[in-house]
């Protein structure tokens, strides 16, 4: 039980990946934590946050509620800032860098931004540690399939943070430093379905970038699945990729409009944005094996990765969103799977915390 009386840092921890973290930690599904500790700078989203756990839904969040009011606690800080982050993880035995700028088009746009919060900020962690010399377990850093052949602002600090979180294990050799690598998030703030739904409820159009763009579709539990199964397995160095289904955009927009008169209109590929996601690039294939029903991209650094070359790979190519497309049948039944068509969340209460 990898959590049983540990102290848990979940930075970033009021966004959807985060409060998802958050939840299933408190659930004592791999033991009840000593602490879970949310850090983030927007004082709304952990106050929001606190009053979801407070007015708990149903009987069966008991064992959450009640861990909430003894395990959880709340701390304003800026993963930007280094005394915030030295004084957030003093203390901790597992850290989640679940903070980003992950906005494609807000980081194209400021890009200095993006840098300071997804590459400065994993330094900061980095450097906590070692000047400190915190004795840190694990830290595990979110990152995206947009760091994978990055041709955005977004991706290319992601891509840097994976590097900065790798090197680490050679830098503090006492913690392991690993990373999650995934695609598209079904229903995460900010990603396609939120957005259908609200102009399939204002009556249209739904807008999509270009027609034959693909996606992988991961729940949101799933994407926390892959950050417990790399923390339970993952060696240090090693970038740790769900595999999961893909949908192209137009079919997502089919399955959630349904028989609603409802316009489809494409709007063209937005500033820095990718046709298809790509979680394993033809270079790392060389270097991935498998670990279960995951993918594990070994460092190409020597001093972390020379004990591993006799393992076979797992891949003989690019892993790509493009490469094996759920029909729009198919995309029905994994939105229906996951309780995401307009009439699943308008039969749901808004406390999707507890949930």
């Amino acid at each position: 039980m990898i959590f049983e009386d540990k102290k848990i840092l979940v930075t970033g921890g009021t966004g959807s990946m985060g409060k998802t973290f958050v939840r299933r930690a408190l659930s004592g599904e791999l033991g009840t934590p000593k602490k879970v500790i949310v850090f983030s700078r927007d004082e709304a989203k952990q106050h929001d946050m606190r009053m979801s756990y407070l007015h708990k839904l149903v009987a069966t969040d008991e064992v959450i509620y009640r861990n909430f009011m003894s395990v959880l606690e709340f701390r304003i800080g800026d993963i930007r800032n280094y005394g915030d982050v030295c004084s957030a993880i003093k203390g901790a035995d597992i850290v989640v860098n679940a903070a980003a700028l992950k906005q494609v088009p807000a980081c194209e746009y400021f890009p200095t931004q993006a840098v300071m919060t997804n590459c400065m900020g994993a330094s900061n962690i980095v450097q906590a540690i070692r000047e400190n010399g915190y004795p840190v377990e694990s830290v595990v850093a979110i990152s995206t399939d947009k760091a994978c052949k990055p041709v955005n602002v977004m991706g290319m600090t992601k891509s840097i943070q994976e590097r900065i979180i790798t090197t680490a294990n050679i830098l503090n050799p006492s913690t392991r430093f690993i990373c999650v690598r995934y695609g598209n998030v079904l229903a995460s703030r900010g990603s396609d379905i939120p957005l259908f739904i609200d102009q399939i409820k204002n009556g249209g159009p739904l807008t999509v970038t270009v027609a034959e763009m693909t996606r992988f579709l991961l729940s949101l539990d799933q994407a926390v699945d892959t950050v417990f199964e790399a923390l339970k397995e993952a060696e240090p160095g090693e970038t740790f990729i769900p595999r999961a289904p893909s949908a192209t955009v137009m079919n997502i927009a089919r399955a959630l409009s349904g028989d609603r008169p409802i316009e489809i209109v494409a709007t063209g590929i937005r500033p820095g944005e990718k046709m298809h996601e790509i979680l394993v690039s033809e270079e790392e294939a060389n270097h991935c094996i498998a670990r279960g029903d995951y993918y594990a991209i070994l460092s190409m650094l020597p001093e972390l990765s020379n004990n591993k070359k006799q393992l076979p790979n797992a891949l003989t190519k690019e892993y790509s969103s493009a490469d094996s497309v759920l029909d729009l049948d198919g995309t029905i039944e994994l939105l229906k799977k996951h309780r995401l068509r307009v009439e699943d969340l308008e039969d749901s209460k808004s406390g999707d915390l507890l949930r």
